[in-house]
């Protein structure tokens, strides 16, 4: 996830309780809870910066035409560790998106993803759990 690290999210981490997997990451006006990628208290409480990342549902996820664009980004979470929003495409490399809905989150597929560019808006949704890579130094 290092070539994403532009792409971080700034934000507070919060105290990670004893023995869990989440972390609690308040950034972009949302707390979200992120599986760790990086092993238990790989950084400590407080400010940070996180690559957030989500495999998307195909299903609930479409590239959004030039007729009808979006007004504002939005990112609404779902259940513990889920997310679907609006946003726009900033990146794309290979199978990953850099979509910046109220934060940039790097969204990926094990598939082939629809067409897409920089500047295009998407309309996604993601599996649980979100996943948080924690850069340090």
């Amino acid at each position: 996830m290092t070539r994403y690290g532009d792409y971080a999210a700034s934000g507070l981490l919060y105290p990670q309780p004893e023995g869990s997997p989440l972390l609690e990451f308040a950034a972009g006006g949302r707390v979200l809870y992120l599986f760790d990628r990086c092993g238990p208290y790989a950084a400590p409480p407080g400010p940070a910066r996180v690559v957030v990342n989500g495999l998307l549902d195909l299903d609930g996820t479409e590239v959004l035409g030039e007729a009808a664009p979006p007004t504002r980004a939005t990112l609404n979470l779902v259940g513990i560790s889920a997310a679907e929003g609006c946003g726009q495409i900033e990146h794309v490399l290979g199978r990953s998106w850099v979509v910046r809905a109220r934060l940039p989150l790097v969204l990926s597929a094990y598939a082939a993803l629809p067409p897409a560019q920089p500047g295009d808006w998407v309309r996604f949704r993601t599996l649980p759990p979100l996943h948080g890579f924690i850069l340090t130094g």
